[in-house]
């Protein structure tokens, strides 16, 4: 399953963040209008959570210049939104503004237009990879990863191929299993048509395993940012485009799609590539209470392995709690906090 050329460790490599405000009164309008043509009362794929912006975005973008500075372009990919960060970039790290490129949906999803305006964030990651002018290895983030150490080339590429971050698990068949017998019961018996099992983060990534013939184990990979080849994806989905098409058909997120970084980790480990490596994730999650979240941040000012770290779903964090992580983050990276 050789797809052509892969880039090598001298050639350059770009970011692509994954962005949206959704404070935008326009965006809600937009979001608010075809959420109604569902016809749910509620819908798994639209919480509020999944757009809401608690200026992630700088802490994102700051964290990949400060230790990740061989990167070339930051491409953040939007819906006519800008996150008007270029002055403080500029001030914080002169001669980087220029780095920082806003994509619209409408350059990624140019042919398919008919999926737009799209809500879910499993088809807008399905189609970054048709960035004008990426490098053939490039890093995706979501805007809640954040890099905590500084990082060589070599931790993300190595002979030119992805370092994949996860662990192998067994096919999540009795996820699926339980899956099915609640949305019968709250459906049939509970008389609730309008159930929707809570979307899997890793159904999701078992969706893209099956697609390729796996049956008994996957490789998991975790909220980190991921290195992928723009050329091994553009090359196995060019002869498949209904495969694309079909992931890409629903506004909201669905349990049918697929990952597409799953996808990629697949497509190189089914090629050969066996570079894997631990996580190397701190994970930040609303739920902790004050004493867990404390252990996890000494955990990751003093364990060196952890490059990484996810602050999921901050809107649901308490103010106190955003400020304790943004003043941690603000130390690590070396610059004030903002409007100080």
């Amino acid at each position: 399953m050789t797809d052509g050329h892969i880039a090598n460790n001298s050639e350059p490599v770009d970011a692509v963040v994954l962005w949206v405000d959704g404070s935008d009164p326009r965006l809600a309008e937009k979001r608010n209008k075809y959420l109604s043509e569902t016809g749910l009362t509620q819908h798994r794929g639209a919480l509020s959570t999944f757009y809401a912006s608690n200026n992630e975005i700088r802490y994102c973008v700051f964290s990949i210049l400060r230790f990740a500075p061989f990167v070339r372009n930051i491409f953040i990919v939007t819906d006519n939104q800008d996150p008007n960060i270029y002055e403080e970039v500029q001030a914080c790290f002169p001669g980087k503004a220029g780095s920082l490129k806003v994509v619209d949906h409408k350059e990624i999803f140019s042919g398919y237009e008919q999926y737009l305006p799209t809500f879910n964030s499993t088809s807008i990651l399905s189609m970054m990879w048709r960035i004008k002018g990426l490098s053939d290895n490039f890093l995706f983030f979501n805007d809640d990863m954040f890099i905590i150490r500084e990082t060589r080339p070599e931790d993300w590429f190595r002979n030119g191929r992805p370092v994949l971050r996860g662990k192998w698990l067994i096919a999540p068949y009795k996820k699926m299993l339980s899956n099915y017998f609640k949305t019968l019961i709250n459906r049939h018996l509970r008389k609730n048509p309008d159930y929707q099992p809570k979307l899997s983060f890793y159904l999701r990534q078992w969706n893209a395993a099956s697609l390729l013939g796996m049956r008994v184990r996957y490789f998991f990979h975790c909220h980190t940012p991921h290195p992928l080849n723009r050329v091994r994806l553009e090359n196995y989905l060019a002869d498949k485009p209904g495969l694309l098409e079909k992931n890409i058909a629903d506004r909201f997120r669905s349990p049918k799609q697929f990952l597409m970084t799953s996808l990629a980790y697949h497509l190189e480990l089914l090629d050969g590539n066996r570079q894997t490596e631990k996580l190397g994730l701190g994970y930040l999650h609303p739920y902790y209470s004050k004493k867990r979240m404390e252990r996890r941040i000494k955990r990751c000012e003093t364990n060196r392995e952890i490059k990484f770290i996810c602050a999921q779903s901050l809107d649901m964090f308490s103010p106190e709690e955003r400020e304790r992580i943004f003043g941690w983050m603000d130390k690590m990276l070396g610059i004030e906090a903002p409007n100080n």
